[in-house]
């Protein structure tokens, strides 16, 4: 099973003296080219005065950008404590046991603007980044990553179950081949009878999807049927209603998770 996670915007910074960042050390090391030319070329943008504007965030973010000029040096920590937005808190990615760290490890996958994709254990630091940027030397990031991460991914995503709760702006980036099995996590909140896509509460959703996947017994489910099964455990907890879609002719199969 592969599990597809958008990063948080909000993103925790590493304790002072923690290690710098090692690239060389980072799982998918085949997408290092890519990471290295991104990287450069966030420090150069996030120096200049129009940084801001050029990244496509309010100026009262600006020393959030200002920090992206340190990243080489900046003290690092692990993927699961440096995204920390609403998705992640309800996932509890850092405190797992190690039986469910190491499944979260082997199936979790973090899609990043910056980085690419990451496993909850690679050790990154704090940054800003969009994966809807057209980064100056680089252009619109989607496009940069979409070939190293088919590489990547699509041989981390071979005869496995492809869980989705990516939104649109990371999916853009890598979809998986024809023929995968790829599941779209979708959540919908049912008020009066009438149900809608709903946006905020839909991280949370996704995040306790995740956590239940990595924390529960049991072998990984191999299709959307198994998952739709497993995910109904929530039903009564977390979640009114799982709906799975049929099979479609082309893209994800779609598994709606009904909240109220």
């Amino acid at each position: 099973m592969l599990v597809l996670l958008p990063p948080s915007e909000g993103k925790t910074p590493a304790r002072r003296g923690a290690p710098p960042l090692d690239l060389t050390a980072l799982s998918h090391p085949g997408l290092t080219p890519v990471r290295e030319k991104v990287l450069d070329a966030l420090v150069a943008v996030s120096g200049r005065p129009d940084a801001c504007a050029v990244l496509g965030v309010s100026p009262g973010l600006a020393d959030e950008v200002a920090r992206n000029t340190t990243l080489r040096t900046a003290p690092a920590t692990r993927a699961s404590r440096v995204y920390s937005g609403v998705l992640y808190g309800a996932a509890g990615l850092d405190a797992l046991t190690p039986a469910a760290r190491a499944r979260a490890v082997a199936w979790v996958r973090v899609t990043s603007a910056l980085w690419g994709a990451l496993t909850i254990d690679d050790v990154v630091p704090a940054y800003r980044l969009s994966m809807g940027t057209d980064l100056p030397g680089i252009g619109p990031l989607a496009a940069a990553w979409r070939g190293p991460l088919g590489v990547e991914l699509g041989a981390a995503a071979d005869d496995e179950l492809v869980v989705d709760c990516r939104s649109a702006t990371y999916r853009a980036a890598w979809t998986p081949p024809p023929g995968a099995r790829w599941v779209d996590v979708r959540v919908l909140r049912e008020v009066d009878g009438h149900r809608a896509v709903v946006s905020h509460h839909a991280k949370h959703t996704r995040g306790v999807l995740t956590r239940h996947l990595v924390t529960r017994r049991g072998r990984a489910p191999r299709d959307g049927d198994e998952l739709a099964h497993v995910a109904s455990a929530l039903v009564g907890e977390a979640l009114h209603a799982v709906e799975l879609g049929p099979v479609p002719r082309r893209g994800p199969r779609t598994l709606s998770l009904v909240v109220l």
